[in-house]
């Protein structure tokens, strides 16, 4: 992934993302193929998907510990608030010259505006759901997410 990703670049990423629908078998699907790739590369990663507030889907693999869900539940709780990844919402913020952290004044134990959370939108409805990975450097969490949604929207 690009260090010169711009915040713009991010958000032209989230238009591009947007699925057909989101049931649970959608999410199961989804799960099961980030599941996939962060095996074929042993990856240590923490994955969820989440509609309206509640887990669809969750694994962990081999190399992941309890903070690795805390990482999860923490970005999430940014695309929740902003409806945007938290890459998108990190950068935007250092594109002005400050932090998530200092303008927000939002707690770091509760809020994560650090790569690997995107928001899940639905055509005609926008966004409904969340998924997250987290294990690896903020950037690549990212890169991974975006990756694999490319693949399942195929």
């Amino acid at each position: 992934m690009s260090e010169d990703l711009t915040a713009a670049d991010v958000a032209a990423q989230e238009a591009e993302l947007v699925l057909p629908s989101l049931s649970e078998d959608d999410a199961l699907d989804l799960g099961a193929l980030l599941v996939a790739r962060a095996r074929e590369r042993a990856l240590p990663v923490a994955i969820e998907v989440r509609r309206a507030g509640r887990v669809l889907f969750r694994a962990a693999l081999p190399g992941t510990s309890p903070d690795n869900d805390s990482w999860l539940e923490r970005k999430a709780r940014v695309v929740e608030r902003y409806g945007r990844s938290t890459l998108q919402v990190r950068l935007s913020y250092e594109e002005r010259g400050t932090t998530f952290e200092a303008a927000t004044g939002l707690p770091l134990s509760e809020y994560a505006a650090h790569g690997g959370g995107f928001p899940l939108s639905v055509v005609g409805t926008g966004v409904v759901g969340f998924v997250g990975v987290s294990g690896l450097p903020q950037r690549e969490d990212h890169a991974f997410l975006v990756e694999v949604l490319r693949d399942y929207l195929g």
